[in-house]
C-alpha cells in the first residue's frame, strides 16, 4: 500500500464514521438514517458498486467494498459526488 491509498482509505472511513454517527441520535436510532443506510446496502449490491475497486484498491474481505459503499450511498448523490470527486482529485494530483 502506497501512500496515497492510505489517504484515500483515511478519507473514506472518516465519511463511513460520520455517516454511521448519524443513525444514533438524541438517545435513540434514527429510522430515516437506517432505512437510508438499507436502501443504500441494496442499491450497491444489487448494481456491484464498489467505490474501493474503483480507485485502484482491493479488499480482503469479500463484498466488504460494496457495504462500505452502500453506507456512502445512503448519504444521497451530492455527498457522493463530493466524496467521489475528492478521491478523484487526489488521484489526479499524483499522477
Amino acid at each position: 500500500m502506497n501512500l496515497l491509498s492510505l489517504i484515500v482509505i483515511s478519507m473514506v472511513g472518516e465519511a463511513l464514521w460520520e455517516t454511521l454517527k448519524m443513525t444514533w441520535q438524541k438517545g435513540k436510532l434514527c429510522k430515516d438514517r437506517i432505512g437510508a443506510l438499507i436502501i443504500g446496502i441494496f442499491l450497491a449490491f444489487t448494481t456491484g458498486t464498489d467505490i474501493f475497486s474503483y480507485i485502484g484498491i482491493n479488499t480482503i474481505i469479500p463484498y466488504s467494498g460494496v457495504i462500505l459503499t452502500g453506507i456512502l450511498i445512503s448519504r444521497g448523490a451530492n455527498f457522493t459526488h463530493d466524496l467521489v470527486s475528492a478521491v478523484s482529485n487526489v488521484y489526479q494530483k499524483t499522477k
